[in-house]
């Protein structure tokens, strides 16, 4: 089954990457909070108030901020080229569903080494989070996919019509932003997501 990871971004109000987050989390794999800007302190508190909304803990990914993915208990935890390694991680929480953000085939080997689950890669595509930032395109992705045997989900500027170009290339997921977040439909967005995806009937 492939992945569908939504990620913060970083410029909502609280309550509105909430919002939203309780509307879709049933058509989604993982919500990441990814909020660079913030204390740890306020990332818990935007993790209790998804679990008030019935986003299941199962489903939320912190970034880097491993101490508040262990006090939580979510799902797993995002790492950056800042963040502790992926050893060290699994080696004292083995529990937790480790993740690691790449932009090269040897960042990607390394996570793989490390012994993270899966890598995010990209951008793909060009975006506005990357503006002036040439893209890796889907070749890089296709060869990164094939260099690595973790799971490698794609990112930046994945709309529903580049989906099935991006799996075919060899992704095993994609993570998308703004593009659900900024929906004037959150909803039906995810929703078309799911159908690019080959999987129209998606239900927990």
């Amino acid at each position: 089954m492939k992945e569908l990871h939504l990620i913060s971004t970083g410029s909502q109000p609280i309550e509105t990457f909430v919002h939203i987050s309780s509307l879709v989390h049933s058509y989604v794999d993982y919500i990441h909070v990814r909020e660079k800007h913030r204390a740890a302190k306020e990332i818990g508190m935007i993790v209790e108030k998804l679990l008030e909304a019935s986003v299941p803990a199962q489903k939320i990914v912190i970034n880097d901020r491993v101490d508040v993915a262990v006090v939580y208990g979510v799902g797993g935890v995002q790492l950056a080229y800042h963040s502790l390694s992926a050893k060290q991680i699994k080696e004292r929480f083995p529990f937790l569903r480790v993740g690691q953000s790449v932009h090269t085939f040897a960042e990607a080997k390394q996570a793989e080494n490390e012994g993270a689950d899966y890598v995010i890669f990209g951008h793909i595509y060009e975006t506005n989070c990357k503006e002036g930032i040439k893209p890796r395109g889907l070749t890089s992705l296709q060869e990164l996919a094939c260099s690595v045997h973790i799971p490698v989900v794609a990112i930046g500027g994945i709309t529903p019509m580049h989906v099935r170009d991006v799996l075919t290339a060899g992704a095993t997921g994609i993570a998308v932003m703004s593009t659900v977040y900024y929906a004037d439909h959150p909803l039906s967005t995810v929703q078309l997501y799911r159908q690019q995806m080959g999987e129209d009937t998606w239900t927990f």
